[in-house]
């Protein structure tokens, strides 16, 4: 669990209803339908129009992320490698045939199975490093999708205000209906402008960051393989690899 994300969630809202509220426009003040369905609405409509079917869902499952990142136990996985290489050195490469049915990470399984096979570390490290960059491209598409909603939300915001404004313009021989006309156009501003730099925009930064770190996992579970496969001593293998953490 991401406590951070979560510290940061609770601030945003607290900042905007708080806001609101210290200003003396009240809690009320911050709901409008129309500004919802334009602001809102017409955010996620853009997207749907940018952004591929298969990204769109991967992006909408990736928000989970933001709280509950993958696991990442980097130490875990360097004293699993430096035990490969041990078991390796004493008993031979087919001696990690039965850790591929124990491990559960697919990509993990994949490069043992490579060893055993005695596929060249030149193999290994193409195929592997081929698999990475493209999860890595996947998820980044991903992620692009809450940094594009970070873009079109504050212009959709600027088109529900001027679309207020036409309102209140409609009804200027009505004073009395010109302030809360006018209010409400403002709202559809505030839905754009909070929405994209209090939420959609910081997601995508926080989605790209725990990219980064999977990829760098990843990258140390490639150079850990690829010593195994070249027979490297287990101890020079530990210290290398724990490059990666820092």
């Amino acid at each position: 669990m991401d406590i951070l994300s979560i510290i940061g969630f609770i601030l945003a809202m607290v900042a905007l209803i708080g806001g609101s509220i210290l200003k003396g426009s009240g809690v009320a003040a911050l709901w409008g339908p129309a500004a919802f369905v334009i602001v809102i609405v017409g955010t996620f409509g853009s997207i749907t129009v940018q952004t591929p079917m298969p990204a769109f869902k991967h992006g909408m499952k990736m928000a989970k992320w933001i709280f509950m990142p993958p696991s990442l136990d980097g130490r875990g996985l360097i004293a699993k490698i430096v035990e490969w290489s041990n078991a390796a050195r004493k008993q031979g490469l087919l001696a990690l045939e039965g850790s591929i049915a124990t491990e559960g990470d697919g990509f993990i399984k994949k490069g043992l199975q490579m060893l055993v096979d005695g596929a060249e570390p030149e193999t290994i490290r193409n195929t592997l490093e081929t698999e990475m960059q493209a999860k890595e491209h996947f998820d980044l598409m991903g992620a692009k999708v809450w940094e594009g909603m970070g873009i079109y939300a504050p212009t959709l915001g600027i088109i529900g205000a001027v679309m207020g404004l036409m309102a209140v313009m409609q009804n200027l021989a009505d004073p009395s209906k010109l302030g809360h006309g006018i209010s409400a156009a403002f709202i559809a501003t505030i839905y754009g402008i909070a929405s994209a730099n209090l939420f959609f925009l910081p997601m995508s930064s926080k989605l790209k960051s725990v990219i980064g770190d999977q990829t760098r996992v990843r990258e140390m579970i490639i150079e850990g393989l690829i010593a195994i496969s070249q027979g490297e001593n287990p101890r020079v293998i530990e210290t290398k690899l724990h490059g990666f953490l820092h």
